[in-house]
């Protein structure tokens, strides 16, 4: 569907923002590599976070409609509402390379506040974002029990399984996105089609611009770990990046799970693990190397975000279109 600038706007709530990578790619209005993402119809009125320095970068680079909050105790009530709840709820308890405790854990039950958002404010659609082994952890129980909570509280799933590199992030990251329809809405976004699907974007292509830049005239481009060679780490870091082809997943594991450049005898940069994880080189990491890695490694890629909240803006424009002709 062709949106326009004279489609409604929607607002939208983020959890779990981190650094803004999901926050950014919703909201739009930013160049990468050349290619120019227009603003769009969604306005992110606040977001939140648990950790300070996280908060710190959202702020510097997106808004100041930021907070520090652990989401774990939050009171809910009192926050905005919202068409859109979004949230990059954590991922490390779903992890194949993570602890796999899934529900058992703390960490594992943070979804339950999108849960309790969704149960008060009633937005039109959650989306959440998480590592792609979140469908199957324990033989599946786990992403049951999420559905079973998000059901009762009003809403229907639907499950998009991607790989970013099919959508021109450069680098191989499998992902799904959780979205929530609320029960009286009639349908559900559809799952973007992938465009870059034996055309991927290299290695080269993200960052072969910067092989000559070791300073900051290119932000954070002059940080990066220092390390003498690369070691055989089985796709999960600490090994040579592929030069023609997407990188490996950018991970937040600092020190130890950085790859190395495919040309130069040393680990990627701060700047180009975020080229690679799709963030515009105006968007400044303000912390020292473990700190940005981290942060990019935890992010959503904007330009994948944008794609997905493309879809919801265009669900949510054909159901307004559906209403005002008596169809909802």
């Amino acid at each position: 569907m062709k949106r326009t600038s004279k489609d409604q706007r929607y607002t939208a709530i983020s959890f779990f923002a981190g650094c803004g990578g999901l926050d950014l790619g919703f909201l739009g209005g930013f160049d990468y590599r050349g290619e120019v993402v227009p603003r769009s119809s969604i306005d992110v009125i606040q977001a939140y976070d648990f950790n300070e320095k996280a908060v710190q970068t959202y702020r510097a680079n997106i808004s100041d409609d930021v907070a520090v909050l652990d989401l774990g105790s939050a009171q809910v009530k009192d926050m905005p509402v919202a068409d859109i709840l979004i949230g990059g709820f954590p991922c490390q308890e779903f992890s194949v390379c993570g602890p796999r405790k899934g529900l058992e854990s703390e960490r594992g039950k943070l979804y339950k506040a999108m849960v309790r958002y969704a149960r008060a404010h009633k937005p039109k659609i959650v989306v959440g974002e998480n590592v792609a082994n979140l469908l199957y952890i324990n033989g599946g129980w786990d992403f049951k029990v999420i559905k079973k909570e998000f059901s009762r509280a009003g809403y229907v799933c639907h499950e998009w399984a991607v790989n970013a590199a099919d959508y021109g992030v450069p680098q191989h990251r499998q992902r799904v996105f959780v979205v929530f329809v609320r029960k009286d809405l009639p349908g559900a976004p559809t799952c973007p089609q992938p465009n870059f699907i034996g055309s991927w974007r290299s290695t080269e292509w993200a960052i072969g611009d910067l092989l000559s830049v070791t300073d900051e005239s290119v932000p954070n481009q002059s940080q990066y770990f220092k390390a003498a060679v690369a070691s055989g780490g089985h796709g999960q870091g600490d090994e040579i990046t592929r030069r023609d082809g997407p990188s490996y997943a950018i991970r937040a594991n600092a020190k130890s799970r950085i790859q190395f450049h495919y040309e130069l005898p040393r680990r990627l940069t701060v700047r180009e693990c975020a080229r690679i994880q799709t963030f515009p080189d105006g968007f400044a990491f303000p912390f020292a190397a473990t700190e940005s890695i981290r942060q990019i490694g935890n992010a959503v890629p904007p330009l994948l975000a944008n794609i997905v909240g493309g879809a919801i803006i265009d669900y949510l424009n054909a159901v307004k279109v559906g209403v005002s002709h008596g169809r909802a």
